[in-house]
């Protein structure tokens, strides 16, 4: 089991060598590239990672290979940004969400970020099980990093403004909801998500992160 779990990291792509040749520029590029990501997805469903190559997915996208190849060197680049794609649309939304909660008391805070999560994570809860299942052959150290520290930026700017808001140590508050949020839902997501999983933790999640901050005010 620890030489698998070795080889498998020691076989990861750098991420230098994940990135695309070329960014869209012009709206019918990112018409292609939106149709190349939709049909990547499709295929995923369809066979899982095992069977996905850049034919079928240019087949199925209705583009040529050699369009595919002048975003994509390779499959993986590929499948990377299907994963980068889902991190940048999760926190768009709890951006959006951030902005409707500030200046709003700690219960409302909690409610408002707990379910923006939720929703983020499930809006299409069939490729959301797929792209975790990709997201595990690469190397997400540096764009997770990221992505939690802008979530405890956020966070903490809601608790900061929250006008029943009396935390000696906001940063801490805001680490601890950012990782009560992120950590809940992926066990959930990588343990097969059960609808009656799902229900529980929206119904709970929630509780469990203003409990959190009533207790730490």
């Amino acid at each position: 089991m620890i030489l698998q779990f070795w080889n498998s990291h020691m076989n990861r792509p750098a991420p230098a060598l994940l990135q695309p040749r070329k960014s869209p520029r012009q709206a019918r590029s990112a018409v292609t590239i939106e149709a190349i990501h939709t049909a990547t997805i499709q295929v995923l469903l369809a066979g899982g990672v095992g069977k996905l190559t850049t034919t079928r997915v240019a087949e199925r996208a209705d583009v040529s290979v050699g369009t595919m190849y002048q975003y994509y060197p390779h499959k993986q680049a590929l499948l990377f940004a299907i994963v980068e794609r889902q991190l940048e649309a999760i926190m768009d939304t709890m951006m959006v969400a951030a902005e409707r909660l500030r200046g709003a008391d700690l219960a409302t805070v909690a409610e408002g970020l707990a379910t923006a999560w939720l929703d983020a994570k499930t809006a299409d809860i069939v490729s959301s099980r797929a792209i975790y299942a990709i997201a595990a052959e690469f190397d997400l150290g540096e764009h997770m990093g990221l992505a939690m520290s802008r979530m405890i930026e956020l966070i903490g700017g809601l608790i900061a403004t929250a006008p029943d808001g009396n935390l000696a140590d906001v940063e801490s508050a805001a680490f601890i909801v950012a990782a009560l949020l992120g950590g809940s839902v992926r066990i959930v997501m990588e343990a097969g998500a059960a609808e009656g999983d799902l229900a529980r933790l929206r119904q709970e999640l929630p509780r469990a992160c203003g409990a959190y901050l009533a207790a730490a005010n």
